[in-house]
């Protein structure tokens, strides 16, 4: 889990742009939710599994899927797991 300390230990960096809170808000379905907490939230969820792949990390907990640039500590953008049906 050396990921998700080192994640943690950046958590205060966490941010995202204007583009990237509206898209967070889009696929979330956000109302009156601040994008940049509730992924911040999802982050320190202790059932959220952390995992580097190239240059972001992929957060994944509560159906949702968080993409955080590692250098810049930027959100990039978020995604609900969507259920499998048997024809897909």
């Amino acid at each position: 889990m050396k990921e998700s300390r080192l994640l943690h230990a950046n958590i205060h960096r966490i941010h995202t742009t204007t583009m990237g809170a509206e898209r967070i808000s889009r696929n979330l379905n956000l109302k009156n939710t601040d994008a940049v907490q509730f992924c911040i939230n999802i982050i320190l969820n202790p059932e959220c599994m952390v995992r580097r792949k190239g240059k972001n990390w992929y957060c994944e907990a509560d159906g949702v899927t968080i993409t955080v640039n590692s250098s810049s500590c930027t959100v990039i953008t978020a995604h609900r797991h969507h259920k499998k049906t048997s024809l897909q």
